[in-house]
């Protein structure tokens, strides 16, 4: 957990890489859920923040 923490503030590839991957898989959780209509209003933000989000950290330092 250190690890991670320590990478998303010197902006390491990794760390950001897995936080855009959670970001996408929670957007399309919310675009699948059927009970609450504001997680759906939303899925669609989520999941284009994350997949934005997961092409401009593709060009940071390993």
């Amino acid at each position: 957990m250190t690890n991670f923490i320590k990478g998303i503030i010197t902006f390491r590839r990794g760390a950001w890489e897995m936080l855009a991957t959670i970001l996408i898989a929670l957007g399309v959780f919310m675009l699948m859920q059927p009970f609450a209509l504001v997680l759906y209003t939303y899925s669609f933000i989520v999941t284009l923040v994350g997949t934005v989000m997961f092409i401009i950290v593709s060009h940071f330092r390993e």
